[in-house]
């Protein structure tokens, strides 16, 4: 082959966080705020932490002030539980709900400036499945900035890390965890635009590398959202939790799949058919276009699959359309002036006068590494690995159970970002500088792979295959033959990826490289979630399978997977915590497992 792959140089720091997104940073921020001494790498896949995922989301942040006189924290707990389908953990649910007033102050203190209303109050808005006195009335719950709430956590955040002093590494990927006697001591880095391998040795490691949406031909996801901390956790032995449960967000922007932000709906926006029926009220009688995402995506794609969706011509795709044409002028030039932008950019089309069509994309994955309550990793129910934390989305505590209610995903990164580094200072104070020997052997034998491979096939008609694949039978509804072709072709999928050449042997800036490992790393996601969902014979939140439609006490837990070879998986099962409900106490009974009508 050549030049030797090899370990370039080590790296020495207190803590690696490795995802410079909102949780990452919020993480870092914390633990420069109560230890400024401490040496923290930020490790950032994009060129530049602005570029991070968490800036792309839109329409709020969920949390309760505790002055609120019509809303509490036990509301908001309370719909959690019950939008998850009652899958969530409750002493994780307890703990994030009752964090999150803390973290929007956090935010204003430090110079975000989420929208206000005319009295001067912090202005809040209503998304999908919160409602007050437990389903009784709507909840105005989200607060937000604009219908750029992300950019605003993201600019807040990464001046504060910056602040601190982290050191940011762009460019660059985690492609193995290290270990010394079970503890993890750091990872092996892929510096991109150098094209070198690093070891970074560190006291605490931090996995917060964000979502896997692009298993999906059509997601909300950014390109980079590959699944990468999910991968690298598999590869060490570990295992990954709920994979199964991957939510699709109702209204994705037919074509790109991009995200028109449930703050439509929230601001008056209806979904109607072909006929210009509102259907919703057909599926979620009372609430209607605010129902849980996953029942409205699946509502949408029923009226689609019963003769009542539009075909699109310039992409071949039907969908359904959401009418905003009788909404204010101040809502669509103010209020969701980006999102209303995205139809005309997208579509061609103005939302002031003209429907806009949208149908079910790909969004956020509800599982993932599997964590306790302070974001340390679990290598079964009842142990932890010492020294390495997972927060963000690529990480599964569980907050969301198997559906994510809107506006929790950004509650959870602030919160558990916090909670983690609360705990990374505790572990720190009580563990030694590691050590580790042979760092990165596997590492370079996997890019060796890479590099030596000499079949014909082609690395992007993989991709291109695997998520029409993904999208085609392990989507919004799943049943047990589509499942079983599902996993067969991925093992097809990945014995052609292991002939697929790299062309260009130089290391540096070397794309075509980067997509080989992405590759392996979206195929081993795309196993789980495809594994899982066939283990799981029920359908529970975004999980339905056509052949069981019914949630079955039988499967009342969390899924553990492990696949340390490709496609030959090990299940194991964590109890869904229910503390809140067998308290006993004032309204216990309402964290009981109950159906969902909403």
């Amino acid at each position: 082959m050549g030049k030797t792959l090899q370990i370039h140089s080590t790296l020495a720091c207190d803590v690696l966080i490795i995802g410079a997104g909102g949780a990452g940073l919020r993480c870092a921020a914390f633990i420069h705020e109560r230890r400024p001494d401490l040496k923290v790498f930020a490790v950032t896949k994009v060129a530049h932490p602005q570029k991070s995922h968490t800036g792309t989301a839109q329409g709020g942040l969920a949390a309760v002030d505790p002055k609120d006189r019509t809303d509490s924290a036990l509301f908001h707990m309370f719909d959690t539980w019950k939008g998850g389908d009652c899958s969530s953990d409750q002493n994780v649910v307890r703990k994030i709900v009752a964090g999150g007033w803390e973290e929007v102050q956090w935010l204003e203190l430090r110079g975000m400036h989420l929208s206000r209303d005319e009295e001067g109050n912090i202005s809040k808005r209503q998304f999908g499945g919160h409602t007050v006195e437990f389903g009784k009335g709507d909840a105005l719950r989200a607060v937000f900035e604009a219908d750029r709430t992300g950019k605003g956590i993201m600019d807040t955040v990464w001046g504060e890390a910056l602040k601190g002093g982290a050191l940011f590494i762009n460019a660059t990927v985690a492609t193995e965890l290290l270990f010394n006697e079970g503890r993890c001591v750091g990872a092996v880095l892929f510096k991109v635009k150098e094209g070198e391998f690093v070891a970074a040795l560190a006291g605490a490691t931090v996995l917060a590398t964000g979502g896997s949406g692009q298993v999906y031909r059509i997601t909300t996801n950014c390109r980079n959202n590959t699944g990468d901390g999910p991968a690298v956790i598999l590869r060490a032995g570990l295992p990954v939790m709920d994979p199964e449960a991957v939510q699709f967000h109702p209204t994705g922007i037919v074509g790109p799949g991009i995200l028109a932000s449930e703050a439509l709906r929230s601001e008056g926006g209806i979904l109607r058919n072909k006929d210009l029926e509102p259907f919703m009220e057909r599926y979620a009688p009372k609430m209607k276009n605010l129902a849980p995402r996953d029942i409205v995506a699946r509502s949408i794609e029923m009226e689609i699959r019963e003769g009542r969706g539009i075909m699109n011509p310039d992409h071949q795709l039907e969908h359904v359309w959401i009418d905003l044409r009788h909404l204010p002028d101040h809502v669509h030039e103010v209020k969701l002036k980006e999102v209303a932008s995205f139809f005309k950019t997208y579509a061609n089309l103005d939302s002031r006068t003209q429907l806009c069509p949208v149908r079910p994309s790909n969004h956020y994955h509800m599982g993932g590494i599997p964590t306790n309550e302070y974001g340390e990793v679990q290598k079964s129910a009842d142990a932890i690995v010492p020294g390495l934390f997972a927060i963000g989305e690529c990480a599964c505590a569980s907050l969301h159970g198997f559906n994510r209610l809107g506006t929790n995903s950004l509650l959870e990164l602030l919160v558990m970002g916090r909670c983690a580094g609360e705990r990374v200072l505790s572990f720190l104070k009580e563990n030694r500088a590691p050590a580790v020997k042979d760092a990165g052997e596997a590492t370079l034998a996997l890019f060796a792979r890479y590099l030596e491979a000499q079949g014909k096939e082609n690395v992007g008609l993989i991709r291109q295959e695997m998520r029409a694949m993904m999208t085609g039978k392990v989507g919004v509804f799943r049943d047990e033959t589509g499942l079983q072709e599902a996993v067969a072709s991925l093992a097809d999928l990945k014995r052609r990826a292991a002939q697929a050449p790299v062309a260009v042997k130089d290391m540096r800036m070397n794309q075509e490289l980067l997509e080989r490992w992405e590759l392996d790393n979206l195929l081993d996601n795309a196993m789980t979630i495809a594994q899982g969902a066939l283990m799981r014979k029920e359908s529970r939140g975004a999980h339905f399978r056509e052949d069981y439609p019914e949630r079955s006490d039988e499967y009342q837990f969390h899924t553990l997977v492990s696949m340390t070879d490709f496609g030959k998986v090990c299940f194991g099962k964590r109890p869904i915590d229910m503390s809140i409900h067998e308290s006993g106490g004032e309204h216990a009974e309402r964290f009981g497992i109950m159906p969902r009508k909403y």
